[in-house]
């Protein structure tokens, strides 16, 4: 006999169904989610184990946000709970969903308690949480630069855009970066276009080595391409002029504090990352390096989750579903849209820093990138980190460092 206990987390509370093998609620209840009330949850656990003696004993949850981060891992390292073999797992949001859909009933919070439970009946399960504070104080960072990120794209998307309605010629004349701090500089607040237009070549190409303190290797080209840039852009109003300016000014200074946070996170994770040692055997890999490194084990975790590395490439929704029907096998077969984001996130960058260093996947990368005629940088960079999978897995597992083929 085995027993499921589903819990429903929100903010406020924690939604409660104990369920036994034979399908038998034996108790549906509601706690506040605190420390108060995951004890109340883990009492019960152990007063229906000290009269039936399970042989299994599940504890089940949705991964809601950080509502269910302090109950599941409350419970996990409880050490009463651990004594008699409790097991907490912590399900992706998708699969409980369509396992409600199978059901024509309401939706209530005590309703999906018991589904949760009634889930964690029929075994299908996935692995348990991440365990040690290593890898969850690792998360936390790689996860917060993963989003900087993403807000700091979304801030050049933004800058460039506008960029476009005060020199709509730029980014084709000039070839150097729009986002370096000089030319933000120049466009966003320091001059007009007219001044820039009738300013000396020379004086030009000397504010421009100035403030980019001597990186700019030849100074007259770019200052020479940035006027003709302007000369071919069209003039606006003065109004509409007045707004762009701030509103490139706004995003100038945004993208350079972010780039400034995502230093820092840098930081933290490089100097947390040391304390791994499995990390070693990723920054072995010729395009690793330390953020990519710990952006992977800080999702996988303990490598003992995972039975194999298909397990890991589905948990990061490097999947694709086959399609199968009599004699027929289609040969379309779409990348299942779920998995952990971060983890493919962070598995898409370094494979796509890999096949730049390393010749193996370079061949492979070019290779499907060949393969197909449309979005082929993406679906190539998708099947090379499916690669990766492979090899992550191998040194993870075995402890070992890269050793690349030798070349005859």
């Amino acid at each position: 006999m085995n027993l499921f206990v589903g819990i429903d987390v929100s903010s406020k509370k924690l939604d409660v169904c104990f369920l036994d093998s034979e399908d038998t609620r034996l108790k549906e209840t509601t706690f506040p989610n605190d420390i108060h009330g995951a004890n109340q949850i883990k009492e019960n656990i152990l007063t229906f184990n000290g009269q039936s003696h399970y042989e299994k004993i599940i504890v089940g949850m949705e991964s809601t946000s950080v509502y269910s981060f302090h109950p599941a891992h409350l419970l996990d390292n409880d050490a009463d709970l651990k004594r008699i073999g409790v097991e907490v797992v912590v399900q992706n949001p998708k699969a409980i969903h369509r396992f409600k859909g199978l059901f024509e009933e309401d939706k209530t919070d005590k309703i999906d308690a018991f589904r949760i439970a009634d889930f964690l009946r029929f075994g299908r399960y996935n692995k348990t949480i991440i365990k040690e504070e290593k890898y969850v104080a690792l998360q936390r960072l790689t996860r917060s630069r993963y989003q900087v990120i993403q807000q700091l794209t979304e801030c050049k998307q933004h800058f460039l855009e506008n960029l476009y309605y005060k020199c709509n010629t730029l980014t084709n004349e000039v070839d150097t970066s729009v986002f370096g701090s000089t030319m933000m500089e120049l466009f966003a607040e320091s001059f007009s276009l007219d001044d820039i237009a009738h300013m000396e070549l020379e004086e030009l190409a000397a504010f421009l080595q100035e403030k980019g303190k001597g990186r700019f290797r030849q100074p007259e080209k770019v200052a020479k391409s940035i006027q003709k840039a302007i000369r071919d852009s069209y003039r606006l109003g003065k109004v509409v002029q007045d707004s762009i300016d701030i509103v490139l000014a706004t995003y100038a200074k945004l993208i350079q504090t972010l780039k400034k946070q995502v230093k820092e996170l840098d930081k933290g994770i490089e100097s947390l990352f040391d304390i791994i040692p499995e990390g070693q055997c990723l920054k072995s890999v010729p395009g690793i390096g330390s953020v990519y490194a710990a952006g992977i084990i800080a999702e996988i975790g303990q490598i003992d989750r995972f039975e194999t590395q298909a397990q890991i490439a589905k948990y990061a929704g490097l999947f694709w579903k086959k399609s199968q029907s009599g004699d027929h096998e289609s040969e379309r077969t779409p990348r299942v849209m779920s998995g952990n984001q971060y983890l493919r996130y962070y598995l898409v960058e370094a494979a796509n820093s890999v096949q730049r260093n390393e010749p193996a996947y370079r061949e492979f990368y070019l290779k499907k990138y060949k393969e197909v005629p449309k979005f082929q940088h993406k679906r190539a960079l998708v099947m090379t980190a499916r690669k990766l999978v492979r090899l992550v897995d191998v040194l993870l597992r075995n402890h070992q460092l890269y050793t690349p083929k030798r070349s005859v």
